[in-house]
């Protein structure tokens, strides 16, 4: 399976809003030295089987001349799962520090015998993607998958109704993919860490290899302001498949989601 694939699928299609102020929201989810990591399982007949790693790491960096964050997300098997179908995957994102709007996306992945690799260049002022094909031209507030994650966890969510749906635009294979999330209201969840308040979601997927088209797929986040996901879940073609948040390190708030700890 393609690890990290599946869980930015999963994690990243959390979009921007268009009402949360064109192309900028201010910063106060995340901060530059945070990691957050996941293990990812994989269930066939109601057992969960840990497949991988996955972990997100923040960091400040220049890029153009400009200090941005520097977004980075890695993924790989375990050892029993690289003697079948060895991962290691790698994306990066910088992004404006005020804006949170993407400026390069760097996609390297490694999937078994499949490699594939892809360099984007956004100019939010001229609206286009440029990538090793061409330059294509983009909607306003455009994200990669990377991005859009960070950028979501910093929207408010207070005024939105069960049922509400964000539209969202994401370029990707040189392509941009109209899509939106349902907000699906708030849920107690239990994790390793204890019972928390979550926000839940279910975005609209596109068919693919591993994924039915449809809202089958759930995402819970903390009903806190670091807005960090806990659980990602979804069934595949064949089985389910599970993300949990298993290590943090230097977030920006505190977890004032949490009901109880274990």
């Amino acid at each position: 399976m393609r690890l990290l694939g599946l869980l930015t699928t999963m994690l990243f299609f959390l979009p921007h809003s268009p009402d949360a102020g064109l192309c900028g929201l201010k910063n106060t989810a995340f901060r530059e030295s945070e990691s957050i990591s996941y293990k990812v399982f994989y269930s066939l007949a109601g057992v969960y089987i840990e497949a991988g790693t996955v972990t997100f790491s923040c960091s400040l960096e220049p890029f153009d001349g400009k200090t941005t964050y520097h977004l980075l997300a890695t993924g790989k098997t375990l050892p029993f799962y690289d003697n079948f179908y060895k991962v290691r995957d790698k994306y990066e994102s910088y992004i404006d520090t005020g804006t949170l709007q993407p400026y390069k996306f760097i996609r390297d992945v490694h999937d078994g015998n499949t490699t594939k690799y892809e360099n984007i260049s956004f100019d939010g002022k001229a609206n286009t993607a440029v990538t090793s094909s061409g330059v294509y031209k983009v909607p306003e507030c455009i994200h990669d998958i990377l991005s859009a994650m960070y950028y979501t966890r910093n929207m408010n969510f207070d005024n939105m109704v069960a049922g509400d749906k964000i539209p969202f635009s994401m370029f990707l294979d040189n392509q941009v993919y109209p899509s939106y999330i349902r907000y699906m209201g708030k849920e107690n969840i239990k994790t390793r860490y204890g019972r928390f308040h979550s926000i839940k979601f279910k975005p609209l997927l596109i068919k693919g290899t591993l994924f039915e088209a449809g809202e089958k797929m759930t995402v819970w986040v903390t009903d806190d302001s670091n807005h960090i996901p806990l659980r990602v879940e979804s069934p595949i073609v064949v089985g389910t498949v599970k993300a949990d948040l298993m290590d943090f390190q230097n977030i920006r708030n505190s977890f004032s989601s949490r009901i109880n700890a274990h």
